[in-house]
């Protein structure tokens, strides 16, 4: 059988200069905030992959953490790290399925425009249903004892035609519990829960509970300067409830409060508070 020239690669020299070789290098991420430079790149049987090579320190060290995160956690909303590869100077590149779909994330002047404002204003069945997507994988991330750290939706990419969220760049999810020994982690002021700000804090799951629910509310929200909430008042609820300053007053694991909304879809109200 004839090796796979992304897939059975043990070592390059220099990582862009190889995947010319092999396919069409046909979009390149080079300016981003991880240290890592990405790739699209399209073999010559048509299939398309994407590659993630560290050019950094810390950009290898996340890369490491995020190679065992994807051995511990499969989802098929998660993209795996299927294979990676030695790429000089002590650093890595990581083999990914190629998804469609466009980032959620937009810088603050365009989220009035851009692809959140977009998936906002779909009608509310097709939100719930990515909602649903978002739930499902991290209870998936809870099982196998690992919490979310650095979650926003610069992770979330949503295929519009096909209705489809996946997510990407969990880069730094970790086992979990554990007591925070820095200053604070990595992530969006927009869906940290206070924890997170605090040396000597502990990181569990109640804080992927946190972060899980600011993520509902953002796309559960209409798109502008006074976002309106477009779930029902019953969600509203568990959201406001997963995301309370205080740890001990949030659902204690992304499965209670999975659960918690399952009933509150079916108009079952939630006990659990």
């Amino acid at each position: 059988m004839t090796p796979h020239p992304l897939l059975d690669i043990a070592e390059v020299a220099r990582t862009e200069p190889y995947l010319r070789t092999v396919g069409e290098v046909f979009r390149a991420f080079r300016d981003q905030d991880s240290g890592c430079v990405s790739y699209g790149v399209r073999l010559a049987d048509g299939e398309r992959w994407f590659v993630k090579e560290a050019t950094t320190d810390a950009a290898q060290h996340s890369l490491n953490r995020a190679w065992a995160f994807h051995r511990a956690v499969r989802h098929p909303v998660i993209v795996p790290q299927l294979h990676r590869f030695a790429a000089g100077e002590g650093r890595t590149a990581a083999v990914m399925p190629w998804h469609d779909g466009e980032l959620l994330y937009s810088p603050a002047r365009l989220r009035h425009a851009g692809p959140l404002a977009r998936l906002q204003a779909l009608p509310v069945p097709r939100v719930l249903r990515a909602v649903g997507h978002l739930l499902d994988a991290h209870l998936a991330v809870e099982a196998a004892g690992f919490v979310a750290v650095d979650l926003y939706d610069g992770a979330f990419l949503y295929d519009f035609d096909a209705g489809e969220l996946h997510l990407i760049d969990l880069d730094e999810y970790r086992p979990g519990p554990f007591t925070l020994q820095a200053d604070r982690l990595p992530g969006s002021r927009r869906f940290m829960a206070p924890e997170e700000w605090r040396r000597g804090s502990t990181i569990d799951t109640r804080t992927t509970v946190h972060a899980l629910g600011r993520a509902i509310r953002l796309l559960l929200s209409t798109a502008g300067e006074r976002p309106a909430w477009r779930g029902t008042a019953a969600q509203l609820t568990l959201v406001e409830r997963a995301t309370r300053p205080d740890p001990a007053e949030r659902f204690t694991t992304v499965a209670e409060l999975a659960a918690a909304w399952r009933r509150s879809a079916h108009g079952a109200p939630d006990n659990a508070a």
